[in-house]
């Protein structure tokens, strides 16, 4: 089975070669992306092929329901070489309906080690459980929690002193909530778009 990813990757390689014999060479030259994205580990949403860019167009930083903690320094190292080394204009916080990290958080099931980062999920579902408990159909339920959970990380991007120090040098950069599903392959655009410190709220500015 390993053996036939080997066989792909060829494939794939002398495939793009055909199309644009000096792709690779460009690729080693510089890395210059417009974008982070910042999505869920699943298998079934690979950000380069669901937005059609190629490698080196999409930085990309993977976890499991696309969470952002202020600890993570995984994350964060990411956040902070997309944003002061490459520039990139936008950050996308791209979550997906049916996501099982956002379904696990919503039972009372033990998972193990995981439970601890679904904590971060069970705290926007405590924060909304209001409108949460008022979805009849439990699928509908589920979406609606990836939705929100897209919303709360979104702001925990914009909180970081990584975001705020950008904003403050004057640099443009756009912090954007995405969801995709799996059921017909679209990109949904959530709405919020943060661009400056004046979006969030004073409690979270740091300058």
């Amino acid at each position: 089975m390993l053996s036939q990813l080997f066989e792909n990757n060829r494939r794939w390689a002398q495939d793009v070669t055909a199309r644009n014999p000096l792709f690779f060479r460009s690729l080693v030259a510089q890395q210059s992306p417009r974008y982070l994205w910042i999505g869920c580990s699943d298998s079934r949403v690979p950000a380069n092929e669901i937005t059609g860019t190629d490698p080196g167009e999409i930085f990309v930083h993977r976890n499991v329901a696309n969470v952002v903690v202020h600890t993570d320094l995984n994350c964060l190292s990411v956040l902070q070489y997309a944003v002061d080394v490459l520039q990139v204009k936008h950050v996308i916080v791209c979550g997906h309906y049916g996501c099982g990290g956002v379904r696990a958080a919503m039972t009372a099931q033990p998972l193990g080690l995981i439970d601890n980062w679904l904590r971060h999920i069970r705290d926007v579902l405590l924060w909304n459980r209001e409108e949460l408990a008022a979805i009849a159909d439990p699928i509908a339920r589920t979406d609606r929690l990836a939705e929100l959970n897209v919303e709360a990380q979104v702001a925990n991007v914009c909180h970081t002193t990584i975001l705020q120090d950008a904003w403050r040098r004057g640099q443009a950069v756009t912090v954007h909530g995405w969801i995709y599903a799996l059921s017909d392959g679209l990109i949904r655009d959530l709405g919020m778009v943060v661009e400056s410190p004046d979006q969030i709220p004073p409690e979270y500015r740091l300058y």
